[in-house]
């Protein structure tokens, strides 16, 4: 049970573009997204956004707990900041508690080699500056070749469809978005960690606004405020 729920986590905490127009959040100060499992709500993921002249920091903040009959079968706590400068990403850290498991990534922009230098519990090594870290809250993912894991530093390469434009609602509230599914592209990655997850934007402010992927049950992130 300890692997399918480490694969759900990756699938949950697993992609934003390094190099990407980050001002397009101008606007967002914080992000709250509810977690749901077979339609049961089991944790949140909140994102604040702390800007400084030329800076943006963004700080994340995942918590789920999944129980049956009382007994508690998986807990998972995580947090996570991201650094750009002048819209460019230059730093990621995060520390992640899996069931009382420890993992950590640390990622930093190489100015000299032009290049991403990570080190992480799964991974240690370098990246192309144009891969992703981070989680979904920024719609440039769409454009990677690869995702950089926000938990261990493991690089996943994907591929990206898109799906069409829907009308979708949540909390009573209809939003016009853009509907993507994002898969992992090496076909000889075991089923448990390969990436098959569709994520929903609004059309117009690509806010982030569900996520959603079948995993024993079916997983949704579903926005429940944005100011």
């Amino acid at each position: 049970m300890k692997k399918t729920f480490l694969s759900i986590v990756i699938f949950l905490v697993s992609t934003t573009n390094i190099f990407s127009h980050v001002e397009h959040y101008s606007d967002f100060r914080y992000l709250e997204y509810e977690l749901f499992r077979n339609n049961k709500l089991i944790g949140y993921h909140k994102y604040n956004f702390e800007r400084l002249k030329n800076e943006l920091t963004v700080h994340s903040d995942v918590k789920f707990k999944i129980s049956k009959l009382g007994v508690d079968l998986y807990n998972y706590e995580a947090k996570s900041e991201e650094k750009y400068k002048d819209s460019n990403f230059f730093q990621f850290s995060s520390n992640t508690n899996q069931n009382k498991k420890i993992k950590y990534v640390n990622i930093v922009y190489n100015k000299e080699k032009d290049n991403l230098t990570i080190d992480g519990s799964s991974f240690k090594g370098e990246s192309p500056k144009d891969f992703i870290v981070g989680t979904w809250w920024n719609h440039e993912i769409v454009k990677a070749k690869a995702q950089i894991s926000a938990i261990s530093g493991r690089i996943i390469q994907q591929k990206v469809e898109f799906l069409g434009k829907e009308k979708i609602e949540i909390n009573g509230i209809t939003y016009n978005t853009l509907h993507f599914n994002f898969s992992s592209s090496d076909e000889s990655l075991p089923e448990s960690k390969k990436l098959n997850t569709d994520i929903w934007y609004e059309e117009k402010s690509f806010l982030w606004v569900k996520a959603a992927f079948k995993k024993t049950g079916r997983w949704e992130y579903r926005i429940k405020e944005a100011k």
